[in-house]
């Protein structure tokens, strides 16, 4: 039985102006947003993506809290599964630019209808948590295989099915069973659902901070019909880096077909003030800048974007190197830089605020 929900602005039409073309789609097991800091993190996250959906799982609020949340995010327009006591939970948000209908919901999914404009094709996604309990799994095979009964459009289905396809997609701890492998093969095969690759880190969840604890795996993904991959062919799955949870988000990134220019507007990444070596690289790159101030600023841009690649390449090598005692302690170093980082930029703007 499903606890309260809560759906705001169930059917929204598109406000006038310009189809973006692209979509974003951002999901994340959260492992609770009862706290404040938890809820900051999220919104620090979601300012550096600006994903245009969003879909949360694991969020251990009732229906009510999760829409302030969701509505603090900018998300006004949603579908919040209220948590059974600490355990669960889930929100859809979306905001202005997509029409979009609520199809169904449970506390193991949330799924919809999307469509970005009128001329545009309708297509599906699907948020989807997997039951994590072993017990439990047949029947979440059982709800996927519902979900994809006489399906017509391009399908999408994004979240943490709390299980492996295959057993290298996990590292540490005792194998997986080949038959819940086997399992969420044949659901998937019989839903026509095909993962769809990813770029980033190559597991989503990781526990243990000592070497012999430690456990890693590719739980959390996203998986797609034949014809969702040919209506959206411009499209990406990222591994995202992060300083909370135990899991990783994703961000699916969808282009409508339309030839990209070949010049990309420079933008500043909040993240790269968080690194200690950016006032240093800054300082260094604007030494090096001659001519006119216009010019200088093009070299200064070049240059950041290419530090910046730099530092994603250290901490994807650092995320994706076979684990050591000495490792697990840099990570757990980086993590919590991170977030002292965040804490200090928070109360600027908390004193920023006030003072205006």
């Amino acid at each position: 039985m499903v606890g309260r929900v809560l759906i705001t602005n169930k059917y929204r039409q598109l406000p006038e102006g310009k189809p973006t073309g692209s979509n974003e789609i951002f999901c994340w097991n959260v492992r609770g947003l009862g706290s404040m800091r938890a809820v900051r993190r999220l919104q620090h996250m979601l300012k550096i993506y600006h994903p245009q959906i969003v879909f949360f799982m694991e969020t251990k609020l009732n229906a009510n809290r999760m829409e302030r949340v969701r509505r603090r995010y900018g998300f006004f327009n949603g579908i919040d599964v209220s948590a059974k006591g600490s355990r669960g939970g889930l929100s859809l948000g979306w905001n202005g630019g997509h029409l979009v209908r609520v199809k169904s919901f449970s506390e193991n999914h949330i799924d919809v209808e999307i469509q970005e404009d009128e001329e545009k094709p309708r297509w599906r996604f699907t948020g989807f948590y997997g039951a994590p309990k072993v017990r439990n799994k047949a029947e979440t095979w059982a709800l996927l295989r519902r979900l994809g009964e006489n399906n017509s459009l391009p399908w999408l289905v994004g979240g943490d099915f709390n299980v492996i396809l295959c057993a290298h997609e996990k590292k540490g701890g005792l194998p997986m069973e080949e038959a819940r492998m086997e399992a969420f093969r044949r659901t998937l095969e019989d839903c026509l659902l095909e993962d769809i690759g990813f770029l980033g880190p190559w597991f989503t969840w990781e526990r243990g901070r000592i070497l012999e604890r430690n456990i890693r795996e590719r739980i959390d993904r996203c998986v797609a019909t034949g014809s969702w991959s040919q209506t959206f062919l411009n499209y990406s799955l990222r591994h995202l880096s992060h300083s909370f949870s135990d899991h990783c988000p994703l961000l699916a990134e969808t282009e409508d077909g339309r030839k990209r220019s070949n010049t990309s507007r420079f933008r500043f990444e909040s993240w790269w003030v968080l690194e200690e070596s950016c006032e240093k690289e800054v300082k260094k790159l604007w030494k090096e800048c001659s001519g006119p101030y216009l010019n200088r600023m093009t070299t200064l841009a070049q240059g950041l974007k290419a530090w910046a690649g730099r530092m994603q390449f250290n901490h994807k090598e650092l995320k994706d190197e076979e684990r050591s005692e000495e490792n697990l302690v840099e990570l757990s170093e980086v993590k919590l830089h991170l977030n002292m980082e965040m804490d200090k930029e928070e109360r600027y703007w908390e004193q920023r605020a006030r003072v205006n």
